[in-house]
């Protein structure tokens, strides 16, 4: 077991969360395929609009739930 040890003096430190919550982490992954679904659905305009090929949007909406990007997670 790793032992995180942090000596902050004031109330802005961050905190730190050992663990998400079942909960959260479905809400998460159900985010992830309800933002996947509205990608894979864009007409050709939307998705020239936002730089994204037809097949770069399929491609994106056939991954897993749990295989989002770091910048997804937070």
């Amino acid at each position: 077991m790793t032992m995180i040890s942090v000596n902050c003096p004031t109330a802005a430190c961050p905190t730190i969360t050992p663990h998400v919550s079942v909960f959260a982490t479905v809400l998460r992954f159900h985010d992830v395929w309800r933002q996947r679904q509205a990608l894979k659905s864009l007409d050709a305009a939307a998705l020239s609009d936002i730089g994204v090929t037809r097949l770069q949007a399929k491609a994106e909406a056939d991954r897993t739930i749990w295989d989002a990007p770091e910048s997804w997670r937070r």
